[in-house]
């Protein structure tokens, strides 16, 4: 049973841009899925485990869970006799709050990364002593009723996660330096990001940065953790997800479009970046 439950957004956005259920309770879960916006999952008291992408962690009481878009994940929770699930979700379009950091470049750069970085793990223990749970409490009054300015008031609510995420987070993502090669990174994943598409080239990346293809390839696994195709891997199986929840196209146009891949290499890299087949991804999209 359902208790407490919040499912419209904000006075002023758009549907499907901020989804809000707050501390709904069930005697069980089992779910398989995954979302178009970024989940916050704060689960108050449950036992059971969580699947991201192949990943398995337990769930304790006061435990936070962030799911980044498209990123398939498993929650499940069995039957405990006298035990309850209590759990609040906050779903939303990572856009909503490009207006809000406009003013915060540092903390800007910190939910890009959230939203697009390589976390080390998305799930965090021990979350009762932080303003995590009264920071989703005002959530949840700001958003039970409309009223003037609610749509700008959620939006400094969300700053104030997004701030904590940050402080009491440190190691959510993998090397987020400020650092030259940090800086070299960014670069590289914007070229990646630009030119995904098309057969992948050392050479060309090299010369458009104006850096040797050996220092780009070092300095990248040294600050981003993982190599250069790696990445570009990830960034189209991520572009994939998008045609596999939005669009009607075929697994082998997909193939195509996210880097003139071939159908059978295209499934099998999905399969092995996201652990199930493109189609099996498709049906799980909520």
């Amino acid at each position: 049973m359902d208790r407490n439950r919040n499912d419209h957004p904000p006075e002023g956005m758009d549907p499907g841009l901020f989804m809000y259920k707050y501390k709904y309770i069930d005697g069980e879960s089992l779910y398989f899925h995954a979302h178009r916006g970024i989940e916050i999952l704060y689960i108050y008291s449950g036992c059971g485990e969580i699947m991201v992408e192949n990943q398995t962690y337990p769930i304790e009481d006061h435990t936070l869970v962030l799911f980044q878009p498209y990123q398939l994940h498993r929650v499940m929770v069995p039957p405990a006799e006298g035990r309850s699930y209590i759990r609040t979700n906050l779903t939303f379009d990572p856009g909503f709050m490009d207006h809000y950091l406009s003013a915060f470049p540092i903390l800007g750069q910190f939910f890009w990364n959230l939203w697009r970085g390589s976390l080390r793990q998305p799930v965090f223990y021990g979350m009762n002593d932080t303003r995590i749970p009264e920071v989703l409490e005002e959530l949840h009054q700001c958003t039970k009723h409309a009223a003037a300015g609610q749509e700008e008031n959620t939006g400094l609510l969300m700053l104030q996660l997004i701030r904590l995420f940050q402080t009491r987070l440190p190691d959510v993502l993998s090397n987020l330096l400020h650092s030259r090669g940090s800086s070299h990174v960014q670069r590289i994943t914007e070229w990646l990001d630009e030119h995904y598409k098309e057969p992948f080239s050392l050479e060309a990346l090299a010369a458009s940065l104006h850096l040797s293809p050996y220092h780009i390839s070092h300095v990248f696994k040294q600050y981003a953790g993982i190599t250069l195709s790696e990445y570009l891997m990830q960034r189209r199986v991520r572009e994939a997800c998008i045609l596999l929840a939005n669009t009607s196209q075929s697994i082998g146009e997909i193939a195509v479009e996210v880097g003139n891949l071939s159908p059978s290499y295209f499934s099998q890299m999905f399969k092995k970046n996201k652990g199930i087949s493109p189609e099996k991804y498709r049906n799980s999209i909520h």
